[in-house]
């Protein structure tokens, strides 16, 4: 008999352009999320078309958004906002590298109904970037910590705090 696995009930996106310096940090967080992560929590990554991820929200019970930020206080500072009922400030991702960014891809994702009701971003403040920049070593550094914040995430429940997220 065949059986098909579970759809994931959790999903962690990691955005970002490893080409424009400080943007590539998702990826290096993916990269520290593999096969590290709990079933039925899916990773995916992308550097563009993030309206394509909408249709993935649909059935999810957490997600979890990793992408780096603008400088707002030091490169490398971790930011963890609860978008599950209001947008993402405007400060924190004031434009985008990506053709539809991660602010408006949520806000797009609550309008059509499939945002998650517990919706996390994990934004990392960047420094530098620009094309073929190299990442700068204290935003290299937090993705150490970010992972590590995102696996006590699951660890402690699903994001939120609340329940533990079952497949």
């Amino acid at each position: 008999m065949n059986r098909r696995a579970a759809p994931d009930k959790a999903l962690v996106a990691a955005i970002g352009n490893p080409d424009r310096g400080d943007d590539g940090v998702a990826a290096l967080v993916a990269r520290r999320l593999a096969g590290r992560l709990p079933e039925g929590v899916g990773l995916v990554v992308r550097s563009a078309d993030l309206v394509s991820l909408i249709d993935a929200f649909a059935g999810l019970d957490a997600l979890l958004c990793v992408d780096a930020v603008a400088p707002i206080a030091a490169p490398g500072r971790i930011h963890r906002i609860d978008v599950s009922l209001k947008d993402l400030p405007r400060e924190i991702l004031p434009v985008s590298s990506h053709a539809c960014g991660l602010s408006e891809t949520l806000a797009l994702a609550r309008t059509l109904g499939t945002l998650p009701g517990k919706a996390i971003v994990y934004g990392i403040e960047g420094l530098d970037f620009g094309v073929g920049a190299p990442m700068t070593p204290a935003v290299a550094a937090a993705a150490e910590e970010a992972a590590d914040r995102i696996l006590a995430e699951f660890s402690k429940g699903s994001p939120g705090g609340h329940a533990a997220v079952s497949p």
